[in-house]
């Protein structure tokens, strides 16, 4: 018995961490935390630049997809103005109140539009 509590005495005290190892340790987390820090300075405004790119270049997307959509209606109302006459007399009448000869145009009032 006593030679097994002097066996564990001394297992324990070849294994119990000794100041030089908890040095080394807090040295290697300090090491690994000043390289997460810069490494942090270093690609964080290039992160941020990069966000802000991506959201601009969405909302240009975004513009660009209006636009085209824009674009389309209009070449398909120069086509109408350019071919189909009917259009083109319904456009007159509704914009600027052509009539034919002997028609009487009748506006409705700002005052009386949706009664």
């Amino acid at each position: 018995m006593q030679i097994k509590q002097a066996f564990d005495k001394r297992k324990k005290a070849t294994h119990a961490p000794s100041v030089h190892a908890d040095r080394r340790r807090h040295m290697s987390r300090a090491k690994v935390y000043l390289v997460a820090i810069v490494l942090i300075i270093v690609f964080l405004p290039s992160f941020v630049k990069y966000q802000e790119l991506s959201y601009k270049n969405r909302k240009l997307e975004e513009k660009l997809h209006a636009l085209k959509v824009d674009n389309k209606r209009l070449e398909e109302e120069k086509m109408l103005l350019e071919t189909d006459i009917t259009y083109v007399e319904k456009r007159a009448r509704e914009e600027i109140g052509v009539a034919r000869k002997g028609e009487i145009v009748m506006k409705e009032s700002a005052g009386r539009k949706g009664k």
